[in-house]
This record gives structure tokens, C-alpha cells and sequence, in this order.
């Protein structure tokens, strides 16, 4: 039980030392600890610039589906960047997230948020942590999400999983489908990341500035992946009960131009303007009340 969320900055420095240290496989021991925050207010100010950065409505009273992340993010850094968690978090990868969402949350509402690591599991290019995080109100879980986050290492050639991209490189072989139809496309400034950054918190070097990314290998800065879900859920919409499915796929450099497209069975995309390289795939789904 925590009295209140934890800051980011010493816990990604404090993975980022031990990340050397690291023996990721997907039968490694990690921690079984349960991180609750039992009495949750959201603070209005970084909700507002949360909504600003990402397109959402402002003012609308109630969180954007994707917001109880961001919430619950600090806690899910204090689990994997423990010395007990078996994967380097430098070079952590977001792979996918699914989202349920059982109804609509009011902004000024009382929450219990809880994240724990649900387990290991092997994938072709290493090992994935599945991170749940859990908000509930009055008892009842109200909104849950299933995070993967891929470690590379070797694997012998015996790994494998249905999610083959990452945030931070292309896949190896697109799915073969048609491209959704085009709905807008968007300019992002080179300093998006920073911007995103100081509303959520994660202020990871390789969203920031150019020099600091290229320490980690790419040749600009690259937009958060959360950002993309986020600013594609902004345009699509969502109904107050439903579940959100994304997979990260390729980074988007900054500053760059994408496509944002969908259609009306609730699929979206965002993919380079060449369509050559998709980023980001994922689909709402209505929930049966």
C-alpha cells in the first residue's frame, strides 16, 4: 500500500544502473508485489495539459480512456526498475497495451489504483513482461489495462509470440491487409516528445531531443507510443464501455508527418505518409453492458 505515487526520475535512473546488471529470460523469478494507491484524485492541471498535448476535449469532466495509465505508470517503473525484476529497462520496449474501460470516470472522482507484473512470457526477439494495472471505485474494477514490454536478447531461435513489432523497430513482415481508409494526417513538432514528457511524467532521452536519442540508436527523437494511442482514441472516440486494442509497430520520428486512418468497424492506424511503414494498429470494440 503506497501513500502516494512514486516520482519517475530516481526510479529510471535507478533502472537504468541496473540494466547492465540484467539476465532477461522468460522463466525468470520477478516480483509478485501488488502496488496500490487505495485513495487516487486526479490533479486537474496535468489532466488539462494531458488533454492539450494529445487532442482530447478539454474540460469534458470525465478521464480519456487512456489516462489511468499515465496514472498508473510510476507504479508499474517501481516494479520493473526493482533489482528482483529480471529485465534491463533501458531498451524496454512497449509492445502493445489492451484497455478495458467499463464505464465513463469522472475527472473528479476516488480511485484505487493497483498495477502488478502478471508475468514473463517468451517472444521471438527475447522476453515480455505483461503489467496489469487495475482502477477500481466503490469495490468494483471500472477500467483495467494489459501492458506487454519486450527485452531483446538472444533467444536460440525458440521463441516465439503473436506481436512481432515494437516501438523501436520496424517488423520484420507487415500483416497482409489493405490499408484503412485515410482520415487525416497530422504535422508533429520535434518537440512533441518534450511536451508529452512534462504532462505524463515520462521523460525517457529517447523522446526528448536528437542527441539523446541517438545514444539509444535512433536519428531523432521519437514520438511516445502512449502519445499515438492516445491521439488516435482523441480523433476516433470511444463509448463510455469499451475495450481498446493497440500494437506498437514502428517509432515515429519527430518532427514528421503521419497518417491517421480508421474505419467505421472501429479499426485505426497511423502509417507514414508513403505507406511504406505502419506505426501503430488497433480497433475499439463495444462492451455488452
Amino acid at each position: 500500500m503506497l501513500s502516494r505515487s512514486p516520482a519517475l526520475g530516481p526510479l529510471l535512473v535507478r533502472g537504468a544502473v541496473r540494466s547492465p546488471f540484467k539476465r532477461p529470460h522468460p522463466r525468470a523469478s520477478y516480483p509478485r508485489t501488488r502496488l496500490t494507491l487505495p485513495s487516487l484524485r486526479v490533479d486537474p492541471a496535468r489532466l488539462a495539459a494531458y488533454e492539450r498535448v494529445c487532442g482530447f476535449p478539454a474540460g469534458a469532466g470525465v478521464l480519456p480512456v487512456t489516462y489511468p495509465h499515465l496514472l498508473g505508470f510510476p507504479l508499474a517503473m517501481r516494479l520493473m526498475s526493482r533489482a528482483d525484476f529480471p529485465l534491463p529497462l533501458l531498451g524496454l520496449v512497449h509492445t502493445s497495451i489492451d484497455v478495458t474501460r467499463h464505464t465513463a470516470l469522472p475527472a473528479t472522482g476516488t480511485y484505487e489504483l493497483t498495477v502488478y507484473i502478471a508475468g514473463l512470457q517468451p517472444h521471438r526477439r527475447g522476453t515480455e513482461a505483461v503489467v496489469v494495472t487495475e482502477l477500481r471505485e466503490g469495490g468494483a474494477v471500472v477500467w483495467a489495462s494489459t501492458s506487454t514490454y519486450l527485452a531483446r536478447h538472444r533467444t536460440g531461435g525458440t521463441a516465439s509470440a503473436p506481436r512481432e513489432a515494437s516501438e523501436a523497430s520496424e517488423p520484420a513482415s507487415d500483416e497482409r491487409r489493405e490499408p484503412l481508409p485515410e482520415v487525416d494526417r497530422w504535422r508533429l513538432a520535434g518537440d512533441l516528445g518534450r511536451r508529452y514528457g512534462a504532462a505524463s511524467g515520462d521523460r525517457n532521452p529517447i523522446h526528448l531531443h536528437p542527441l539523446s536519442a541517438r545514444l539509444f540508436g535512433f536519428p531523432r527523437a521519437i514520438a511516445h507510443g502512449m502519445w499515438t494511442v492516445a491521439r488516435c482514441l482523441a480523433a476516433h472516440g470511444a463509448p463510455d464501455a469499451a475495450l481498446v486494442r493497440a500494437a506498437f509497430r514502428a517509432p515515429v520520428l519527430l518532427p514528421g508527418e503521419v497518417v491517421y486512418a480508421a474505419d467505421a468497424i472501429g479499426r485505426f492506424e497511423l502509417r507514414a505518409p508513403d505507406g511504406r511503414r505502419t506505426h501503430l494498429t488497433g480497433e475499439v470494440l463495444p462492451l455488452l453492458t
